[in-house]
């Protein structure tokens, strides 16, 4: 089974209108990323995967949003429900909130309770909250009593009003800490932090890192799955692509020729068993949604 742990709400039910489409060309330095997408275009793009994950993110009750398409928590989780209605044998639906906002934890039983969804995905830089302050706590509390895990957004960000601190991997050390029981994704595998993020993953037993976002870089991405290997935690590494920036097929041509790279610059390579073996986790096991 492949899972995709890592996937973002497409923009738009139907078709992009042309005036509409916006295209970045920041987050990736070897070709431009169409942000705006249909449906349709999500479920054709999630066909290598058997599972994904689906979420957006939710802004705070006040204050500009970090980046375009940020929405309230309840428009963003009622999106993800209706998104992973049109393949519930395929999708599952995460919710968002801003654990500044009002009635945050009546939204996280709502989400549960009444829309059916699984998980939570929180950017603290994105949202602009502490991790640490205390309404983020009484999230995470919520999040260990109901059985969520949480997808965090973990390492840098091109977008100026988003601290880099809050998304630093030693945060979650903190978090993890407090919340032993709580099972926590750190995306993008921290980049460009890995090293902090593998040690991390290393420390704790519910912390996980996932490889989303990272092929487009080739040698920062050599070097994170190196030192997975070489500290022995590739077997907490989850699937994901982060998709719509990259996509699920790019991410396993990917990890399956990663060893090319290697021999090109006659380099030390890794376990083409243990690389394989990242693209075909048992996701839903280790985070309590088997």
């Amino acid at each position: 089974m492949i899972v995709d742990v890592h996937t973002h709400l497409p923009t738009h039910g139907t078709e992009v209108p042309a005036r509409e489409a916006v295209v970045d060309r920041v987050m990736r330095p070897d070709r431009p990323v169409t942000l705006t997408n249909s449906a349709e275009d999500y479920l054709r793009d999630m066909e290598p995967v058997d599972r994904a994950f689906v979420f957006g993110i939710a802004r705070g009750p006040a204050g500009p949003r970090t980046f375009d398409g940020m929405l309230p928590a309840a428009e963003v989780n009622d999106a993800a429900a209706a998104v992973a209605a049109r393949r519930p044998d395929k999708l599952i639906g995460f919710m968002s909130v801003h654990p500044e906002e009002p009635g945050v934890l009546d939204e996280m039983e709502r989400c549960v309770h009444d829309l059916g969804l699984r998980g939570i995905k929180l950017g603290a830089n994105y949202q602009n909250y502490a991790p640490m302050g205390q309404p983020a706590k009484r999230v995470y509390e919520a999040a260990q009593r109901l059985g969520l895990p949480v997808v965090f957004h973990q390492g840098t960000s091109p977008f100026q009003n988003a601290p880099l601190r809050y998304a630093h991997p030693l945060v979650s050390d903190d978090i993890a800490m407090a919340y032993p029981d709580l099972r926590m994704v750190l995306a993008h595998l921290g980049h460009p932090w890995h090293a902090d993020t593998l040690m991390v993953v290393r420390k704790h037993a519910n912390v996980y890192a996932d490889v989303s976002g990272l092929l487009y870089r080739p040698w920062s991405t050599y070097n994170a799955l190196r030192l997975a290997y070489e500290w022995g935690v590739t077997h907490k590494l989850l699937f994901a692509s982060d998709w719509p920036v990259t996509t699920p097929r790019e991410t396993i041509d990917y990890l399956r020729g990663f060893n090319r790279f290697a021999r090109k610059h006659h380099l030390p390579e890794v376990s083409d068993e243990q690389l394989d073996a990242i693209v075909r986790r048992d996701s839903l096991s280790l985070l309590g949604l088997g």
